[in-house]
């Protein structure tokens, strides 16, 4: 179910109107509710999977009670790297196997070794990797001690499997999600016309931003063999805002809908591509993802608190990481390492938290510095993203060097008329940076504006309905269920 189809546009409302009206003084049906609605959610995909979902749900909830109730240090790693092992063993065979299998056959033929470990045809159960490492940091922060175990199994179902969040994030934490699960919520109107306005612009990013994007950037990425430099380039930009409206309207829609059941999720992107460089992009960009690889994995290596050589080595096995984990593709694999060494440069100057806030530039060499700052990161970041769209290696390359080429400076071509769709996909990012640049310090674009009135806000939602209905694209599958 697509948060962007009209079964979505039934369900929701219906399981609203239930959660608030007919169970909302009794918590344990209102919970038992959400967890329903969320495993229905998910069926709708492939109900198959949906057995995956519970047994991992079952494996975690009984490894974080075993973990704490323990007594001995080896019985607390046993039950800690049971559920490790079973949740990445999974993640490997539906997501890796594959890639590894055919990886190591390649490896053994260059060196003149047949070998055919064969492949799965097996189909990637969406979302698992989401709910994967719900669940690998709650069994974590239990080990750790920094939270107690859920006792209460439709409680602790709940935060793995919450619908708005289930199949593409943002990954949340035990620590924030579950006392919110566990409290007693009222309806508030304040809240919930904010959510409906974040839900909104979501939409608006995914259905009018990303989708019309897509339809262009398809037709340059399979032809860019024919296609000048200039074309190549506005393929690799219009990628880089197909992508971000594509998932960061996922983040909103799911946090907009969170709001209207009283529970308010992690920040997933703060306005990225307003970033003055790799680090201040990487802390905007994916945050529940990015947060939770520099926690789990960053932090137990050593952090920042170890030497420079240590640091830059913790540094590429995160970024490294972070590519594997969103696809098994060597493609991603470079994608991360591209921007480990975009990062590198801020390590060894120690630049790498100077902009940590959006400030009001006072004078002009300044604001012209800044812009300089925010256009050069974009483009690093453009180019990286092409090994992310590309289908290999070598293609991402070639579509690279024909970026850098003397047709770079020539009027665009592109393949079957595009045109109209380019004039209105250009339009609508111009729309989209100029509101979010105007929201720039907010939460998220339109916060506050629950306190303007109501003659302002139905005034607004037409006009975003309208622009979503008049100007939406064909629909498009969210790029990050692949993931």
């Amino acid at each position: 179910m697509l948060f962007n189809s009209l079964s979505f546009a039934v369900f929701l409302p219906i399981v609203f109107l239930i959660y608030w009206f007919v169970v909302q003084r009794d918590l344990k049906l209102q919970n038992l509710l959400l967890l329903v609605a969320s495993y229905f959610f998910y069926a709708c995909w492939d109900w198959r999977f949906l057995f995956l979902l519970v047994f991992s749900t079952l494996l975690d909830y009984f490894t974080g009670i075993k973990i704490y109730e323990a007594t001995e240090s080896k019985r607390r790693k046993f039950w800690l790297w049971l559920s490790i092992s079973v949740n990445l063993g999974f993640l490997g065979i539906f997501k890796y196997y594959n890639f590894f299998a055919e990886s190591f056959s390649n490896a053994l033929s260059f060196i003149g070794l047949q070998a055919n470990l064969g492949s799965l045809n097996i189909i990637l159960p969406v979302g698992i990797s989401f709910y994967t490492f719900h669940g690998l940091s709650y069994v974590i922060d239990i080990y750790k001690k920094r939270i107690l175990p859920e006792y209460n199994f439709n409680n602790y179902s709940v935060f793995v499997s919450f619908f708005p969040l289930l199949v593409a994030g943002p990954i949340e934490r035990a620590t924030h999600l579950l006392p919110q699960i566990s409290a007693k919520k009222e309806l508030n109107y304040n809240r919930s016309i904010d959510g409906v306005f974040q839900i909104l612009w979501g939409l608006f990013k995914k259905i009018v931003i990303a989708d019309n994007a897509a339809l262009l950037v398809n037709d340059i990425f399979t032809n860019s063999s024919n296609l000048s430099g200039s074309a190549l380039l506005l393929g690799a930009v219009l990628f880089a805002f197909q992508i971000y409206g594509d998932f960061s309207g996922y983040s909103d829609i799911a946090i907009g809908v969170a709001k209207l059941f009283g529970i308010e999720l992690l920040t997933n992107f703060r306005f990225p591509y307003f970033s003055r460089d790799i680090a201040e992009f990487w802390r905007r960009w994916h945050i529940s993802l990015t947060t939770w690889f520099r926690d789990y994995i960053y932090i137990p290596l050593g952090g920042s608190k170890v030497s420079l050589l240590v640091k830059i080595r913790n540094t590429f096995i995160i970024f490294i990481i972070s590519g594997f984990w969103h696809g098994a593709n060597w493609t991603f694999i470079v994608w991360g390492l591209l921007n480990a060494f975009y990062f590198l440069p801020l390590l060894l100057t120690n630049k790498n938290r100077n902009n940590l806030v959006f400030g009001d530039q006072n004078s002009v060499f300044e604001k012209i510095r800044e812009l300089v700052s925010i256009l050069l990161t974009f483009t690093l970041t453009t180019l990286a993203w092409v090994f992310f769209r590309a289908k290999t290696v070598e293609e991402a390359v070639n579509y690279i060097s024909g970026i850098f080429s003397a047709s770079v400076f020539s009027f665009p071509k592109l393949m079957g008329g595009q045109n109209i769709t380019l004039i209105l996909v250009s339009f609508m990012i111009t729309l989209l940076i100029a509101v979010e640049w105007k929201y720039r310090k907010s939460e998220f674009v339109f916060k506050g504006i629950s306190n303007s009135g109501i003659s302002n806000q139905v005034f607004t939602i037409a006009n975003i309905i309208t622009l979503i209905f008049i100007f939406g694209g064909s629909q498009q599958n969210f790029i990050y269920f692949q993931f």
